[in-house]
């Protein structure tokens, strides 16, 4: 289940990530607070509202720091101008552009970017919502995206969708360890929350602590999942802890004792 590799993968990385407001800002702290010491965080707050820009260029500052990854979290569409140019300043070759919100990276705008990215030769991912990033794709079926990039990779190792260890205590109480948080927190949040609960507790109170987190995804209806954002990401959350707690939950398999051969009833000629 888990396929989380050690950080030998990439053992280094350098990210920006881009900020236009609160949604942003809470993932950005959260990783810079969370992050394995063998990375390095720059952060680049772009305004909000941001016009339309005939040289996009001409309004980033003249250096940025060199970095391998750019993550991209805007709040409004017209940052996706700025990111071409970001990545051309500090010689990122990965973007990570989360979607939480369809309003703040429209589907057209999206392709744009990805098209800009691709000629710059800059690999790109746009995980629906963010918390569906693992380490070999990004969003969920029926719009599962394969990738295959070493920062990205580095990324999703340690941020994206979320991945618990769970354990009993000796009088039954939840242990909930976080191998890989949501980028924003809640992870880490609803493991805080539910470490010493009840069993039962756990699996009842998850959905209502991603709400009280609160998750800041859309509550739009999306058309690809036909379902808000927001309940996508809960239900993300909620089956990292059942799939964990489920071993705890289910029945044991009834053993039935092994039939002698000679008390077989004969088989009918």
């Amino acid at each position: 289940m888990n396929e989380i590799a050690p950080h030998e993968v990439y053992p280094r990385l350098r990210l920006l990530t881009v900020t236009q407001g609160e949604w942003g800002e809470r993932a950005a702290a959260n990783i810079d607070y969370s992050r394995p010491a063998h990375w390095t965080q720059y952060r680049y707050w772009a305004s909000n509202p941001l016009p339309l820009i005939d040289d996009p260029a001409s309004s980033l500052p003249a250096s940025l720091p060199a970095v391998d990854l750019v993550l991209a979290l805007g709040e409004t569409p017209e940052l996706a101008q700025l990111i071409p140019g970001i990545v051309q300043r500090t010689g990122a070759r990965s973007v990570i552009a989360p979607i939480d919100d369809n309003a703040s990276l429209p589907p057209a705008v999206m392709l744009l970017l990805a098209g800009w990215l691709a000629d710059l030769g800059a690999a790109a991912v746009f995980p629906k919502p963010f918390c569906s990033l693992t380490q070999t794709s990004y969003s969920l079926p029926p719009i599962r995206v394969a990738y295959d990039d070493p920062f990205i990779r580095e990324f999703a190792r340690v941020f994206g969708q979320p991945v618990m260890e769970v354990s009993l205590s000796s009088q039954d109480r939840v242990q909930l360890a976080v191998t890989r948080d949501a980028a924003c927190g809640c992870a880490h949040f609803a493991a805080q929350a539910l470490t010493n609960q009840p069993l039962t507790f756990a699996t009842d109170e998850v959905v209502m602590l991603h709400h009280h987190f609160p998750c800041l995804a859309s509550t739009d209806q999306d058309p690809d999942y036909g379902d808000s954002l927001r309940r996508v990401s809960s239900r993300i959350l909620r089956q990292a802890v059942k799939s964990e707690l489920r071993p705890y939950l289910e029945p044991a398999a009834e053993v039935r004792p092994a039939v002698p051969a000679e008390m077989t009833a004969p088989a009918a000629e």
